[in-house]
């Protein structure tokens, strides 16, 4: 399995997976203290979506590309943020930078990223944001470095390309790590689902390492494209008050638009 962000880009599971973080994200400055955002792995940042990449698996056309008919409309908060930045420049926003232009004066966020190509192009488009920071390295290794920040107050995004073969392994361990050091944070958990078997053991394993809170979201699409991802799934630990709801209202527009159902699932330690 491989979803390299550049990949995929736009795709229905991008777009669920930044509504939730803008989502997330919303709830959590309607406090006034400072908030620590962490992107474990960042990759660009932008992507343009008319080159060959993004046109080759013609997921973005499918995805955002579907999504340009509500601009303009009187949409739900959090949908209204998410299409005022994915549609307002010739780059679509990584996760990166759709939380830089969020950020207040005293937010402040952390990019991770592997990849030394992608690493070049994540600061240079994260160079206009002063509260924003790149770091090029292992974002699992670096997430049990930077937990817990200083603000004692975070959101952490767990987003990996899912390259290696143990990636739920990785995911999970690295989760559980981070989650001991600081279990008040919000954790995003980002996963395809090509096997559901795979896939519940690896939200078994989330909620194994003590979660008191967890919600599971699953989005797939109601006619499955050949060979290419059609279904995805997201953890959110310690979700905001009122995210669920939030969120519900946030996908209703445009899950008609994307040909595609969600399913959000509270889960519990038995």
């Amino acid at each position: 399995m491989n979803y390299r962000h550049a990949f995929h880009a736009g795709n229905f599971a991008d777009v669920a997976k930044h509504l939730a973080l803008l989502t997330a994200l919303i709830h959590l400055q309607k406090k006034p203290s400072a908030l620590a955002v962490i992107d474990t792995h960042a990759g660009r940042g932008g992507y343009d979506l008319s080159d060959d990449t993004a046109r080759r698996t013609g997921e973005a056309e499918a995805g955002i590309g579907r999504l340009k008919t509500l601009a303009g409309k009187n949409l739900p908060g959090a949908l209204q943020a998410y299409l005022s930045h994915a549609l307002s420049g010739p780059l679509y926003p990584g996760s990166p930078l759709f939380a830089a232009r969020l950020l207040r004066p005293q937010d402040r966020l952390v990019a991770i990223e592997k990849h030394p190509e992608d690493v070049v192009a994540l600061r240079s488009i994260l160079a206009p944001f002063l509260k924003a920071r790149v770091e090029e390295g292992d974002g699992y290794r670096r997430l049990a470095a930077l937990t817990p920040p200083p603000e004692r107050r975070g959101l952490i995004l767990i987003d990996p390309p899912f390259e290696a073969p143990d990636e739920f392994q990785s995911a999970a361990k690295a989760f559980a790590a981070a989650y001991r050091r600081f279990a008040t944070g919000v954790y995003l958990l980002w996963f395809p689902v090509k096997s559901p078997a795979e896939a519940d053991l690896f939200c078994g394993e989330v909620l194994a390492s003590g979660v008191k809170k967890l919600l599971r979201l699953d989005i797939r699409l109601t006619a499955a494209p050949d060979g290419k991802l059609a279904s995805a799934g997201l953890l959110i630990v310690n979700p905001p008050w009122q995210f669920e709801e939030d969120m519900r209202a946030a996908l209703a527009p445009i899950l008609p638009l994307l040909a595609a159902e969600a399913d959000f699932i509270p889960l519990a330690a038995e």
